[in-house]
Order: structure tokens, then C-alpha cells, then sequence
């Protein structure tokens, strides 16, 4: 059975309060808060950015969202989890002064913002999983111990995944920083001998110190190595190499597997809401400006994650008549929305529903 995708079309030029009223449609559409009770926890995951980022979902733009919700319950929050790499999204501390200069707080939203895994990403439990991949998924702990889950993501390029949207930030978002090693530990780069211009930018940037100066190149000790990619962007030379027919698809899976056992945690209980709004080749985990890519086209929801990420791929894709994040990456993106399916995270036939702003 085909699952329900509501749309709305929308660009930046929209501005702020016609934004939140579009996203509000696509939210009330969904009918999630009207099945809350006064006292349930209810979590809005959400990426915050990063420093000198500018294409993050903007907090102006979930005032509609975030006042129904408080006419439902008193216990709403904003949340996201920390990184893997170095910055300031690494610990709870940095990540909450991060999220506020970029207008996260309190006194604008009405609802707090909490780092889901603790202070260093350590806050985490353990759930049984139906991937023969993973046995058991790290998820923050904070997840465990909340009732409905409002998963709002950017739609983005990835190096490692194609595209990012509903499925990569509830696999790989919810998880603790041991959940998202595990799903980077599949990924093994290496470093182009003849290619590295020995700038060993990408030594700075390694958050585990796995890249060490050789005679004529950097290169990664794999022991150390945890995946994270970070020396895939940073090199300028393009030298650090992935095996992208083993890589990509191994991580892809395992993300689908993490975001299988969030679908599962909130059973019922979960609404995504994905802005193809100011689309970059990277995600939001880039600490700079980058254009868009690709035309604003709008907002979708749906209470299936794998169906509102295929819609939104098939509308970029008819708008520009190829697939573009493909093209972008070398990347089959299409393993994670199968491998979501197949374990029971959602469903790629949907019927999309266009409403008026």
C-alpha cells in the first residue's frame, strides 16, 4: 500500500513567515500533535549547522510547527546529537552555544534545545535491531525516553551517501557517537600517492589523528582510521580516494538500519518533514557558505521516512530532468531507500498530495 507524502511548494524568496505557515500545513496535515497528550515528551530533530553554515532549516521557519505543539503538550524540545569530527558540534557545551548563535534558543522558540546524547555523545542505549548488518543500534539516550519524534531535515547532498534527507538524519542523527562509528566504520579511504600535494590539511582535520606524513604523501593508518570522511573534503587535490562500489553501499545499508530501529522506537509515533529548500552539494556539516545546486522546489511531509525521501529525490530529478546528486557524487543512492524498505522503515510507493499554501 502506497504511502501518503503531503507537498507544498516553497522557496527562500517566500520568506520567513510564509515558510512557517507552509511548514505548518504540511505538519497539521500529517495530524501527529493531535494525537498527543499534555505530558509526552515530544523531540524535534532537527541539524543545526555548522559554523560559517547558512543552508540549515532557519528557526523562524518552525514557529508554526512549534505553536501547535505547545497547545498539545508542555514538554516539546529541539534537539539534535554530537559529531564524530572535530568542531563545535563535538560536545554538548560548544553544540548549544553553536545552535543558539544561529538563533536556537529558548526565548525565540518557547521550547528548550538539548543534545539527545549528553555532554561528549556517551549517553546512549542499546535496541534490538532486525539488520543482519547490526545487532544491536546506539541510539541517544534521550530518544528512549521520548514519545513522539518530529524529524526535520534539509535536503542535502552527501560524499558518502548521495543525498541526505529523512533516512540519514534519523539513522544516522539519532545515533550516539558509538551508533555513528559504527555505521562509519565500513568506510576506508586512501590517499592518492602521485595526487597528494603533501599540504597535510587533511592531517588537521582528522579528528582520530589517523593520517600521518610519509615520503611522498599522507596516509591513513587504517587501525585508527573511523570513517568519518572528513579528509575526502577537506583534500584540494582530490587525492583521498574511497572504494565506493564496497564503501558507499555498506554505510547506506547500515544508516538504513539505524533508521529502521527509530521508525520502530516511534511506532506510529513519527512525522518527517523534509525543506528542498537552498540545496548544497554538501551537508550541513560544511563549515562554510556553498551555493545551491538545484531550484527551490517546496516542503514535504510524511509519517514514512524511505517515501518522503523518495518523493523528494523524484521531484528534483523531474525538475531538472536528470539525476543531479547522483552526477554530483558517483554515488547509488538508491541502496539506502531499499535497504530501508526491506527492513520494514518505510515504503518507496506513495501518493503525493499537493496542498495550497
Amino acid at each position: 500500500m502506497a504511502s501518503t507524502v503531503f507537498f507544498v511548494k516553497a522557496a527562500r524568496q517566500d520568506g520567513d513567515s510564509l515558510l512557517s505557515r507552509k511548514a505548518f500545513r504540511i505538519f497539521s496535515e500529517m495530524g501527529l500533535e493531535r494525537e498527543m497528550g499534555k505530558k509526552d515528551f515530544v523531540a524535534l530533530k532537527i541539524h543545526f549547522g555548522e559554523k560559517g553554515n547558512k543552508g540549515y532549516i532557519r528557526p523562524a521557519w518552525l514557529s508554526g510547527i512549534i505553536g501547535s505543539l505547545k497547545k498539545n503538550t508542555a514538554r516539546a524540545y529541539i534537539t539534535d546529537t554530537n559529531t564524530l569530527y572535530r568542531g563545535q558540534r563535538a560536545n554538548s557545551v560548544d553544540h548549544l552555544k553553536l545552535a543558539a548563535g544561529h538563533g536556537f534558543l529558548f526565548e525565540k522558540l518557547g521550547v528548550p534545545v538539548i543534545i539527545a546524547d549528553g555532554l561528549i555523545g556517551r549517553d546512549a542505549q542499546e535496541v534490538s535491531t532486525q539488520n543482519r548488518q547490526i545487532q544491536k543500534a546506539r541510539l541517544a539516550g534521550a530518544f528512549l525516553h521520548t514519545d513522539y519524534l518530529v524529524c526535520l531535515s534539509h535536503f542535502t547532498g552527501h560524499l558518502l551517501t548521495g543525498f541526505g534527507a529523512a533516512i540519514k538524519n534519523l539513522g544516522m542523527g539519532c545515533a550516539s557517537r558509538a551508533g555513528k562509528l559504527d555505521q562509519h566504520s565500513v568506510v576506508h579511504p586512501r590517499i592518492k600517492a602521485e595526487e597528494c600535494e603533501r599540504c597535510y590539511l587533511c592531517m588537521e582535520y582528522c579528528p582520530a589523528e589517523a593520517i600521518e606524513r610519509g615520503g611522498e604523501s599522507a596516509f591513513i593508518v587504517d587501525e585508527k582510521c573511523i570513517g568519518c570522511g572528513e579528509c575526502l573534503v577537506v583534500c584540494p587535490e582530490g587525492a583521498v580516494k574511497m572504494q565506493w562500489d564496497e564503501d558507499v553501499i555498506r554505510i547506506q545499508q547500515k544508516m538504513a538500519g539505524y533508521a529502521a530501529s527509530v521508525r520502530r522506537l516511534f511506532d506510529g509515533r513519527l512525522a518527517c518533514l523534509n525543506f528542498l529548500l537552498r540545496m548544497t552539494k554538501n551537508c550541513d556539516c560544511m563549515s562554510k557558505d556553498e551555493p545551491a545546486i538545484v531550484k527551490d522546489i517546496g516542503i514535504l511531509g510524511s509519517r514514512d521516512p524511505v517515501a518522503v525521501d523518495k518523493a523528494s529525490i523524484d521531484l528534483i530529478n523531474e525538475k531538472h530532468g536528470r539525476d543531479l546528486f547522483r552526477e554530483t557524487w558517483n554515488v547509488d543512492w538508491r541502496v539506502q531507500l531499499r535497504h530501508a524498505q526491506e527492513l520494514g522503515a518505510g515504503n518507496q510507493s506513495y501518493e503525493l498530495i499537493e496542498i495550497g499554501a
